[in-house]
């Protein structure tokens, strides 16, 4: 019998949508003929013959499979289908109808439509959260060109039923060409399968379908994708940048590496970066920039560029260090990661800095590829990239880590080095102009990049303790007990984000100093007996953001040191004879020097461990409480951070603002007046998620109620 099938086999003209639609009929009882207990799996290509021979040993199949005359002659009617091209289209619509409701019943079976890989294709949420979240039964996407459905973005089973007929069309259009002898394949660059590859690539190895019998030729695509090359992802960190705002918290991309690079990881020439940043409007003003980037103003932006333009821009320009992370992907999860991207890269969707950004993203596309995965749930509204990297951490998903040195962190290195080795030989002062000469980026052309941008070097230096993997928690919830003049309170406080100098220092830039979203409610212990007594539960401080940034001019460093906040604050009004406290509105700005001593962790470019300031500070208050309901102070702040071990550090500091109200007609109020504040904190950590901390600050004004302050907390990092 199989010899008579292999030599019906030379006779028998099938056409690959036939070929399709007889291994389709025949699934089930492929599946019951099994070697060893194995199903045989069957290919149009190759193992056509056997799945005849699947047929002609099954009753149940007898009454699909034409008998040899009938095959002879459908082989004979093959050869006249110039003189049969009509009959030919129609029977190949016959055929392509056929397949499509055999994929309509799979779908519908293994219920397609609500495939977690389905909906993230798609943009669709995987759940709502809360009040904020996104809506899981309406796409992100408002854009009609990525639906084949006009129904597409609210019914993904719509969109999926497009796609089948589609599929079902372009095999149809490539059974055509065929049985007209046309050899020449369909180009169409707008087909759907060249519009959305992922979505193709995804569908036909669900269903099974032999992609064989419905390919096309996609020259945009293919041009794209050979130039990329890609065969291995890995999240490149560039650490936070305060003197650029919007890249205070850091930034990620991913770099795709092909098999060169891949090969070799310093040929980061045969490298791209995938990036998602802000598509903003660089005439608008920083605070109107900030405003729509935050609120969704502005639409993202999904750029492709050669890695080391993309490197260079953070180690040079920024002179932020760089961490890059290996991720633990197959070859055919990146290269559907890839497709994926071919599909969105021309979308125009909102771009949040706090929640759909450059992070974000890189969480979505893994979760493309991994349905099991919910990396992007799991983050709170707030996605900021350093808890993605420590995310994929904890899931498993970095499977290597490489550090790139900023050039000033190597040009500290080296001024590191030149200061001990004086030092050892008993000189207390260099000559200024060899340290200037260390210090300058336009006469040192030290860098991790060799000189034409194309390679990344060897660095002879020690890594730096700024691993993000390495830093606590951002989140922080604290308790605290103290005394404001003579009344005792509890304080309740938490923090969305993100450090202050007092923290634990690992995994963070030296002296990075930035805060968001933080409130305190403090409630005293009232004695109602006496005078000016506060209420028994106030708000005690709400943050924006505060933070400073410090660039010490004897450090390699090459920015300025300023600070800036907008906060609600209780203050005293020292305006009035025992004035009380007051909430306000807060807007204050600082620039001014920083100075970096102390002895450096040995062979690294950090800089010296010790940390002294002074700012010129100009500082705006409003509220009903105060005189005149404002006052606007400019004076100077001072103060030093000592790291005294691992575990403790202490920070003092004073203030000396002068305030002005405004004139008044009341002789025992004062329009304008010195109002000076000293202030000591020291933080022991406990480990990485706990710490306590002391607080004390005394103001030197006779005209206030309660002078001091102090107070003992407990913070917990979570």
């Amino acid at each position: 019998m199989f010899k008579f099938l292999m030599n019906v086999h030379h006779v028998i003209s099938v056409s690959p949508l036939q070929c399709e639609i007889l291994l389709m009929s025949i699934h089930s009882v492929s599946n019951r003929i099994a070697i060893d207990g194995t199903p045989i799996q069957l290919s149009c290509r190759a193992r056509l013959p056997l799945a005849i021979a699947g047929l002609l040993l099954t009753v149940q199949a007898q009454a699909f499979l034409p008998t040899p005359a009938s095959l002879v002659t459908t082989g004979e009617l093959a050869l006249n289908t110039d003189t049969n091209t009509n009959t030919n289209k129609a029977k190949a619509e016959t055929d392509a109808n056929q397949l499509l409701n055999l994929w309509r019943e799979q779908s519908t079976t293994k219920n397609l439509a609500q495939d977690t890989t389905w909906r993230r294709l798609l943009y669709f949420s995987d759940e709502k959260k809360g009040l904020f979240g996104k809506n899981k039964n309406i796409s992100a996407v408002d854009d009609a060109r990525f639906f084949l459905s006009s129904n597409g973005r609210e019914d993904s089973g719509a969109e999926l039923d497009a796609m089948l007929v589609a599929f079902a069309d372009e095999m149809a259009n490539k059974t055509n060409n065929s049985e007209t002898n046309n050899t020449a394949q369909a180009s169409n660059s707008n087909s759907a399968l060249c519009r959305f590859p992922a979505r193709a690539k995804w569908l036909s190895d669900t269903l099974a379908i032999d992609k064989s019998a419905m390919q096309v030729t996609c020259p945009e695509l293919t041009a794209w994708m050979q130039k990329l090359a890609p065969e291995q992802l890995s999240i490149m960190f560039a650490q936070e940048y305060l003197d650029n705002p919007l890249s205070a918290f850091a930034h990620t991309l991913l770099r795709i590496d092909s098999k060169a690079s891949v090969a070799d990881l310093s040929q980061i020439h045969h490298a791209y970066a995938l990036n998602d940043t802000v598509d903003g409007d660089t005439k608008d003003n920083f605070v109107l920039y900030a405003i729509k980037s935050m609120t969704g103003g502005y639409n993202n932006l999904i750029e492709i560029d050669p890695y080391p333009e993309k490197l260079a821009k953070y180690l040079q320009d920024d002179e932020r260090d760089a961490w890059t992370y290996q991720l633990d992907l197959t070859p055919e999860e990146v290269q559907q990661i890839i497709l994926h991207v071919w599909e969105t890269k021309e979308l125009k969707l909102p771009y949040y800095f706090t929640s759909d950004n450059c992070a974000s993203e890189i969480l979505r596309l893994i979760d493309v590829v991994r349905p099991e995965q919910h990396l992007l749930s799991q983050l709170p509204y707030a996605v900021i990239p350093s808890d993605v990297v420590q995310l994929l951490n904890k899931e498993g998903f970095l499977a290597s880590t490489n550090y790139t040195p900023a050039d000033s962190t190597l040009r500290q290195a080296q001024l590191n080095k030149v200061k001990q080795e004086s030092k050892q030989l008993g000189y207390h002062n260099n000559p200024k102009q060899m340290l200037n000469e260390i210090k300058s980026a336009q006469l040192n052309k030290v860098s991790s990049m060799s000189a034409d941008g194309q390679t990344l070097l060897p660095h002879q230096i020690a890594v730096s303790d700024t691993n993000p993997l390495n830093r606590h928690s951002l989140q922080m919830g604290s308790i605290g007990i103290g005394q404001r003049g003579d009344n005792n309170y509890i304080d309740l406080g938490a923090r969305a984000g993100y450090h202050d100098t007092l923290d634990h220092p690992s995994g963070f830039p030296q002296f990075f100093d930035l805060e968001g979203a933080s409130a305190t409610v403090r409630l005293y212990d009232t004695d109602i007996d006496k005078a000016n007594q506060p209420k028994s539960v106030v708000l005690q401080n709400l943050t924006l953001i505060k933070g400073r940034s410090f660039n010490p001019v004897n450090s390699a460093k090459k920015g300025k040191t300023w600070g800036a906040s907008i906060e609600a604050t209780r203050v005293n009004d020292g305006s009035q004879q025992d004035g009380t406290d007051h909430l306000v509105g807060s807007l204050g700005y600082e620039s001014g020097w920083s100075w970096a001593f102390g002895t450096p962790s040995a062979g690294t470019g950090e800089m010296p461990p010790q940390l002294c300031y002074t700012f010129l500070a100009g500082t705006a208050q409003t509220g009903r409480g105060i005189n005149k309901g404002f006052r606007v102070g400019a004076g100077v702040n001072a103060g030093c951070r000592y790291q005294i071990n691992n575990q403790l550090r202490a920070q003092a500091e004073l203030q000396l603002p002068y305030w002005y109200h405004g004139s008044s007609d009341d002789s025992n109020v004062r329009g304008h007046y010195w109002q000076p504040i000293s202030s000591l904190g020291l933080q022991y950590d406990i480990d990485k998620k706990q710490a306590l901390r002391i607080n004390a600050n005394y103001e030197w004004q006779d005209r206030i109620d309660a002078n001091d302050d102090v107070q003992l907390s407990y913070r917990r990092y979570f």
